[in-house]
């Protein structure tokens, strides 16, 4: 009998999540951004693990209630074993692991990435195959073919940065908190003149390839030529010349992008594209998506916005494919392992 509750538990790096997904459907969510990074720009490993020691609890406890739903009521635990922070990893494999020999449930590890690969189908329709997806968030950017569940071949990457790491570094230059990107999108969307000019980076021996590195290079040369310092050394920028950046900033970023996905579909008769991940929130990059796919002639399947940042119903709807597909249980042996590969075998345990 295939298991129909599942909880997934996601904690690779600083957002504390926990789900329940019944029949492949998510049922009750709970996800926790902690915003105790924001004074340091940028996520520290430490005090990300002792957060979800704190967090990973209440979470869970509380998608049961959400659900209407008892422990013994789970017939399987989905959780992330990598990639992502280890510290971070450790806390939510060991809780399920933990959970899964208490109470006799079987456990699932699930790869991250695979989790966001699939995430579009929690409120749609599974892709048809082949599709190609594009992963994109703070710490990875990945152009995926996948044939099939568990069928999956890298056909572009980027050689420096990603492109969560570009809006946070490059909004830290102009002002913004950690984390910059949902700023920086709206920024460039509530702007009307003209946009800041900059490059686009075009490795033309790997055209399925991205670079940012230049990019976030740009906006620091075009700041420091163009504003001067205040005592505190942040730049003297306006509203209006911030949004100017910003829009220049996600112009040259769609561009980039939409120009090695381009790439990728003139290679293959692709039936989707799938572009998931937290920067897949950004209503600016939709906009560009759109009009790839719609010149491509094929289906765009994007999450919903509660589904594109990390969370646990992506990892329990992964497990539960992982079931149907006839993947076996993790075992006790289980282990974190912060750099896992997409494109490696299965974890089994």
């Amino acid at each position: 009998m295939i298991p129909r509750v599942i909880l997934g538990i996601e904690t690779s790096c600083d957002e504390t999540a926990a789900a329940i997904v019944i029949d492949g459907k998510p049922v009750a969510d709970r996800t926790t951004t902690q915003v105790l990074h924001e004074e340091f720009g940028g996520v520290v490993p430490e005090l990300a693990s002792r957060a979800h020691e704190r967090l990973l609890m209440p979470a869970v406890e509380g998608v049961l209630r959400d659900a209407k739903l008892q422990v013994g009521d789970i017939d399987g635990i989905a959780v992330t074993y990598g990639p992502g922070l280890a510290g971070a990893l450790l806390v939510g494999v060991a809780f399920a692991k933990g959970l899964g020999l208490a109470k006799g449930i079987p456990v699932w590890g699930v790869n991250h990435i695979e989790g966001h690969l699939w995430s579009g189908g929690l409120t749609s329709e599974t892709p048809p195959l082949p599709f190609l997806a594009l992963i994109i968030s703070g710490g990875h950017t990945l152009l995926i073919e996948v044939e099939g569940f568990g069928k999956y071949r890298k056909v572009g990457t980027t050689r420096d940065d990603a492109v969560g790491e570009l809006f946070d570094k490059a909004g830290r230059m102009i002002g913004f908190s950690f984390p910059a990107g949902a700023r920086i999108d709206a920024a460039a969307l509530a702007f009307t003149g003209e946009p800041v000019a900059f490059p686009r980076t075009r490795i033309e021996c790997e055209p399925n390839n991205f670079s940012f590195s230049g990019l976030k290079t740009a906006v620091l040369y075009h700041l420091q030529r163009t504003y001067k310092r205040g005592e505190d050394g942040a730049f003297n920028l306006t509203e209006e010349q911030r949004n100017a950046i910003c829009a220049g900033l996600m112009s040259a970023v769609g561009g980039t992008l939409a120009a090695a996905v381009r790439s990728a579909l003139s290679q293959r008769d692709y039936r989707a594209l799938v572009v998931a991940g937290g920067v897949s929130a950004s209503r600016y990059l939709r906009r560009v998506f759109t009009e790839v796919t719609d010149d491509a002639g094929i289906l765009l399947i994007i999450p919903p916005f509660q589904h594109c940042t990390d969370n646990g119903s992506m990892i329990a709807y992964a497990g539960y494919l992982r079931i149907l597909n006839g993947f076996p249980p993790s075992d006790l042996k289980l282990s974190v392992d912060p750099a896992a590969s997409l494109f490696s075998a299965a974890p089994l345990g």
